[in-house]
Order: structure tokens, then C-alpha cells, then sequence
């Protein structure tokens, strides 16, 4: 069974910080309480895209989308939609800029993510495995993540 929540917020700070709470309240509905490692997770790839989605993909008057889907295989799957067009999503060049690592950071914490065109804008996805690790015996065995240039 899927769940799915969505909703408009502005392209503003504000809006990137609601969207982040949203998410965290929604996890907890979801059974993944504040504070555990799939919650903060979660939160932090939102946080990331929404900051993009309003500094980035910001076009006057008009707002950016969140969407949260639960799986039925325990994968949330994260879409922030805005109004631009421009699909360029950079890195950052800079090693002593302050900002970003926003999309590399998504990059290490999701399982997948990418760009989707749309009629008007973008939608910049990213899909989480909500399976809390494995323990065995007192030590934590977190799943490991095949890196795209290193095969085992």
C-alpha cells in the first residue's frame, strides 16, 4: 500500500524550512519517529532540495511543490517541483565556497535521485530506503550502497 502527501509552499526560506517540518511530522505519522536516522535523513535531503528549489529554481510568483510517497517497499520517495525550466544542476567548482555541496550531499544519502522536465519547470527527485539497518550481536550492519564507479 502507497502513501502520499503533497502540497504547495513558497519559494521563500520559509517555505524550504515548512517543507522540512513537514516532512519530519509526516515521517513520524508514518511510524519513523523525530529523532531516528530515516527521519533526519529524510529531513536533510528535503532540506537540501527545497533550498535549491528556492534559490535556484525561484521564479516570481509562483510557489514549489513537495511531494512524499511511502512505498509499500519501504522507500520514500521525494519530488520538489518548481517553475524553472533550467534542468543545469551544478556542482560545486569552488572548494572554499560556502555553499553547494547541497546535491552532493543527496547524492550520498539517497539510493537514487534525478531531474524530471515538466510542462512548466523541473522536478528534482531523490528515493530513500526507510529499512532501519540491520543489528547483529550488538554491532550495526547499515546496507551497503554500490558506488556507480565501484563494483563488487
Amino acid at each position: 500500500m502507497n502513501a502520499e502527501i503533497s502540497t504547495l509552499l513558497s519559494a521563500t526560506p520559509r517555505g524550504a524550512r515548512q517543507a522540512r517540518r513537514l516532512t519530519a511530522r509526516q515521517l513520524d505519522a508514518w511510524g519513523h519517529p523525530y529523532g531516528s536516522d530515516v527521519n533526519a535523513t529524510a529531513q536533510q535531503v528535503v532540506a537540501e532540495l527545497a533550498a535549491n528549489a528556492v534559490t535556484h529554481g525561484r521564479v516570481p510568483g509562483r510557489d514549489f511543490a513537495l511531494r512524499l510517497t511511502l512505498t509499500a517497499e519501504a522507500t520514500l520517495r521525494i519530488e520538489v517541483s518548481d517553475a524553472r525550466s533550467d534542468r543545469r544542476l551544478r556542482y560545486v567548482t569552488d572548494p572554499d565556497a560556502e555553499g553547494g555541496r547541497g546535491l552532493i550531499l543527496v547524492t550520498l544519502l539517497s539510493q537514487a535521485w534525478g531531474v524530471m522536465e515538466r510542462g512548466v519547470g523541473k522536478t528534482v527527485w531523490a528515493e530513500l530506503s526507510l529499512k532501519e539497518p540491520e543489528s547483529h550481536g550488538g554491532t550495526t550492519i547499515a546496507p551497503q550502497r554500490e558506488s556507480p564507479d565501484h563494483q563488487t
